[in-house]
């Protein structure tokens, strides 16, 4: 299945895979070999540390592998917007509580529910694509169901909306 995401999306990946890679990984494999030239390795835990943090890192490339090879890379500003789809901004209103609500559909990994990102596999944004201002949907919750109303559909670049962007400092493994 493919992991959409957008352009900024993928190369923050790109970037994660090449640090471990290229930077991270070296440098802990060489922390690795320095401790366990110290001798006896059953307690010594500068190599047990430096063990534990490559296995972590090779576990970290092979899931940022994976959803790099999945990835379909979308560029929502080139989409019309006048239908819900990747990367709209959605203003919604439930009609029960006449309460408004914005949303912005984005990839799984540049989701930030608490921020209004949120993934376009979740059911909201499921039930919301390919509606237009003034449609109707429902959505099954665990204990109610809740009917909303399309009120706006905009495009905004999803990483202006983002507010915990990773950067080199949260890739590294302490």
């Amino acid at each position: 299945m493919q992991e959409p995401m957008s352009i900024e999306g993928y190369d923050l990946l790109i970037e994660e895979f090449k640090f471990l890679l290229e930077v991270e990984k070296p440098k802990v494999a060489a922390e690795k070999l320095v401790a366990a030239a110290m001798g006896d390795r059953s307690e010594n835990a500068d190599y047990h540390a430096a063990k534990e943090k490559l296995r972590h890192i090779d576990k970290r490339l092979f899931y940022l592998n994976s959803v790099i090879q999945k990835s379909q890379i979308i560029d929502p500003s080139k989409l019309s917007h006048t239908r819900v789809s990747f990367g709209s901004s959605v203003k919604i209103l439930n009609i029960e509580t006449d309460e408004e609500e914005c949303y912005t559909i984005c990839g799984v990994l540049e989701s930030e529910p608490e921020n209004g990102l949120i993934s376009v596999h979740s059911p909201l944004a499921c039930a919301m694509l390919g509606k237009e201002v003034d449609d109707q949907f429902k959505i099954q919750l665990p204990k109610s169901k809740k009917e909303y109303e399309i009120v706006e559909i905009w495009y905004k670049n999803i990483f202006l909306l983002k507010k915990n962007i990773r950067t080199k400092s949260h890739f590294s493994f302490h």
